[in-house]
């Protein structure tokens, strides 16, 4: 039937229960597993969980990995067994980083080897894609579809979820309106919706600019805390408004405002790698630490958001290389970069040069 939903509301049904504390099942023709995020797991799950029997373990990235010295056998993760008198505080040490210098010591820590580990892949992929740290108790499943509809919980494909799980979802054009603004009165603000029920981005319009030249453009990803509170401790803030400011004095351009806040790893996980920043780390090892990689962000959104509104070519307001070269694969040709140098300040002097050092940018 048409009504029953299909696989890419399948998983977002799937991302929004493991936000709940929900489990996931995740099955192939071969193998079928249980999944629950280490974040909002309960005591009482976590003991459902280890009344199944079998080996379940926690699946954590092979950054966090290396974090705890745990062998990443299946190389871009490490699959921990669970003790069986394993308690939540243990997992939750073991997933979330904010206490690793008051407690290293959080072993032995024996890592699975041997055997698939495709689905604990798929789940971790779920998980990082709900904004959550990436951390899943998997348990294996002798009947997973049976399990699933006795327990009532979200049964997904798994060899259909992965041919599609790192595909950008599809935006679509929700609506767009006249807002006048202080860098010029000729603004628009257009509302762009993704497929799969995921966060709304915006284009601000600047003037009209023509579609058949390169428009002064900018992709500036969310930040709430330095584009609405001033937040010293990055650059956002002073970005966004030199690139609108930039903008206003040509008379055309536009910015792309996408909801990838704290480089797509979400405002939670950001406010975590803020309080590791204060233990001594830099940005791209707090990241590390949390489980993510330098930049989890999607940078082709902006790239169809533009091609959607007609523009096939920009001037990039951009100190970041990594949106250059994605522009170019994804078919918007750059014909300059325009240099954005602004806001450096005393607390996020070190954030910037990391940024140049670890990351490529031109400052």
């Amino acid at each position: 039937m048409s009504l029953a939903p299909d696989l890419t509301e399948m998983l977002a049904r799937a991302r929004a229960d493991l936000r709940m504390g929900l489990g996931v099942v995740l099955a192939d023709s071969d193998h079928g597993v249980l999944v629950l995020a280490a974040e909002t797991l309960s005591p009482a799950r976590l003991t459902d969980v280890l009344a199944l029997g079998g080996d379940p373990v926690l699946a954590i990235t092979a950054r966090r990995a290396a974090t705890l010295k745990a062998r990443p056998y299946d190389g871009d993760l490490a699959r921990i067994q669970l003790p069986a008198d394993a308690t939540l505080p243990w997992v939750v040490a073991i997933a979330d980083p904010k206490d690793d210098l008051r407690s290293p010591m959080k072993g032995p820590l024996t890592a699975a080897r041997g055997g698939p580990a495709h689905l604990h892949r798929l789940g971790l992929k779920l998980a990082k894609s709900a904004r959550i740290l990436p951390a899943v108790v998997v348990a294996d499943l002798v009947d997973p579809a049976g399990f699933a509809t006795r327990e009532g919980l979200t049964l997904i494909d798994a060899t259909r979820a992965a041919a599609v799980i790192d595909d950008a979802s599809p935006l679509h054009p929700v609506v767009a309106a006249r807002v006048p603004l202080e860098v010029s009165e000729a603004g628009r603000v257009h509302v762009f919706r993704p497929e799969d029920g995921g966060e709304e981005h915006y284009a601000v319009e600047i003037g009209r600019p023509p579609r058949d030249k390169p428009v002064l453009a900018r992709l500036h990803s969310a930040c709430f805390t330095g584009d609405l509170l001033g937040s010293l401790k990055c650059d956002c803030g002073p970005q966004l408004r030199g690139a609108l400011a930039q903008m206003g004095e040509e008379g055309a351009g536009v910015l792309l405002y996408l909801n990838q806040e704290g480089r797509g790893i979400g405002l939670a996980n950001k406010m975590r790698a803020y309080s590791l920043q204060d233990q001594g780390f830099d940005t791209v090892e707090a990241n590390h630490r949390l489980g993510f990689e330098d930049d989890e962000r999607d940078f082709r959104l902006g790239s169809d958001i533009l091609k959607r509104m007609g523009f096939q070519s920009v001037r990039l307001l951009t100190n970041n290389p990594a949106k250059i070269a994605m522009m170019e694969k994804t078919g918007v040709a750059v014909t300059e970069r325009v240099p954005l140098k602004v806001g450096e300040n005393a607390h996020n002097r070190a954030y910037l040069a990391t940024k140049a050092k670890k990351s490529g940018h031109l400052l």
